[in-house]
């Protein structure tokens, strides 16, 4: 049944069903941050892994000659306050603009929140299942020093220095990989595919039909763009893991969408049930 035939009982939703959601999806995530992410590191295990996969990112594009991440970062490193702004971007916006366009969905826009909200989920799952068979190390990681870093087996492995710079250690930010309670929750090998470009672009095309202002559509636009723009800068992710959430998110609307009509067919039948014994007494 399409979405605008359905019943207001078939398009009742609960904030607390959805937090359930949401909480489940987390628990999914920490068991494989902790399984196969850089929660591993704790117990000693050098992270090969993540660091052969990183190679490997890198070695295609070059043979696509597009691994250009180093010159882009490089060009805008003599700005201080510029950097520190998309290390912030980073850490928030993430969050905040894919949070408020979930509310703001919930709120305005009922008959199509089940749909949209399916297609977040089953591309945020997609991607916890990529983090999990091909932990990534990111860019800013590769020749870091740090627990998480890949130093020693660059040096083991005779690799290169690429030049990147972890941006949110030397030039800081509001926040820290390195805080106890970033360890915590973060996993820092979640590089591909890339959920930032992955949830920016689902706020776009979710927001696109909640505004009708043209400049507000021009933001919705240049968001991604601006995501993708921050995650090369800041060096936390290579430019194919953008690609990697592109394919997540679109099979993640396949896969929603088709689930959403499932459930609708399925209310429908449910509520013609129901209504069969009060119709046969009439």
């Amino acid at each position: 049944m399409p979405a605008s035939e359905r019943t207001p009982s078939e398009r009742r939703l609960y904030w607390w069903k959805e937090a359930a959601i949401i909480a489940v999806f987390y628990g999914v995530y920490s068991l494989a941050r902790n399984q196969f992410g850089s929660a591993r590191v704790d117990v000693g295990e050098e992270p090969v892994q993540s660091f052969n996969n990183a190679m490997r990112i890198i070695q295609l594009e070059r043979r696509l000659h597009l691994f250009k991440e180093p010159q882009v970062q490089n060009w805008f490193l003599p700005y201080r306050g510029f950097i520190q702004f998309w290390n912030t971007y980073y850490g928030t916006a993430h969050f905040v603009v894919t949070i408020g366009a979930f509310i703001w969905l919930f709120r305005r826009k009922p008959i199509d929140f089940p749909r949209w909200r399916n297609t977040l989920g089953v591309a945020t799952m997609l991607a916890i299942v990529g983090f999990s068979l091909f932990p990534l190390m990111p860019p800013r990681l590769l020749n870091s020093t740090t627990r998480y870093g890949g130093e020693r087996v660059a040096i083991e492995q005779h690799r290169e220095d690429f030049g990147f710079v972890d941006t949110l250690e030397t030039y800081g930010g509001p926040w820290s990989f390195d805080s106890g309670a970033m360890k915590q929750v973060s996993n820092q090998y979640a590089s591909m595919p890339s959920l930032h470009i992955g949830w920016s672009s689902w706020c776009a095309f979710v927001m696109w039909k909640l505004t009708k202002r043209k400049w507000a559509r021009a933001l919705l636009v240049l968001y991604p763009g601006a995501t993708l723009f921050c995650i090369i800068v800041t060096a936390n992710h290579y430019w194919i893991d953008g690609v990697g959430g592109l394919l997540c998110l679109a099979l993640g609307y396949l896969v929603g969408a088709r689930f959403d009509r499932w459930n609708d067919h399925r209310n429908h039948r449910r509520t013609l049930t129901a209504l069969e014994p009060t119709a046969a007494r009439g």
